[in-house]
């Protein structure tokens, strides 16, 4: 899930390419502080509310589930954009680059579901509940900042390779809506998770 391109990938990838390195890792740094917050949330009290609600989770699985389909849409159709691709984009002070980060995390649906619906799957309800999603929302974080921290150090010389080579953007472009494309008919029938 953290190598498909969605909003954090496609925010930093577009820093990163217009305005350089520096300002990609203060964004990334603003994405590592939403999935923090997520983490927190949903460790004390996001999967108790979509158990107590259980239509909570039937709409946001339906919104996330449409909003994957959407991304897959922007990259499948034809004269589809890849994240890879160029673009202009006008220099923005670090503070703002670091919320940008965030909001743009906060308003992934992809990490609110990961969250909410599917780390709660890998959890004994016998044990306590916030320390193992602590560990599982930690591992996650490790790999989404390193992930997210790659294409940050490799966007720009993706980019080239990529616009050099118009074949295998559109490779690149068609896999990533796919894999999106999948990952939007898996979500739409996600089952509940046992409370």
């Amino acid at each position: 899930m953290a190598l498909t391109p969605g909003p954090n990938m496609a925010y930093l990838a577009s820093r990163s390419i217009g305005q350089g390195v520096r300002a990609g890792l203060i964004s990334l740094a603003g994405t590592g502080v939403g999935f923090v917050a997520y983490l927190v949330a949903a460790a004390f009290g996001l999967a108790a509310l979509f158990a107590a609600v259980p239509v909570a989770f039937l709409v946001v699985k339906i919104a996330g589930a449409l909003y994957l389909g959407y991304l897959a849409w922007q990259l499948l159709r034809p004269g589809g954009r890849s994240v890879f691709e160029q673009t202009e984009v006008a220099p923005i002070r670090p503070l703002r680059l670091f919320g940008m980060g965030l909001v743009t995390n906060l308003l992934n649906p992809k990490i609110a579901l990961l969250y909410a619906a599917v780390l709660p799957q890998f959890l004994d309800p016998a044990q306590p509940i916030p320390p193992q999603f602590l560990v599982l929302g930690g591992v996650q974080i490790v790999v989404g900042l390193a992930v997210n921290g790659l294409v940050v150090l490799g966007a720009g010389r993706l980019a080239r390779f990529l616009r050099g080579r118009p074949r295998a953007m559109r490779v690149q472009r068609r896999a990533s809506g796919a894999v999106l494309a999948g990952f939007a008919v898996k979500l739409a029938f996600e089952r509940q998770p046992a409370a």
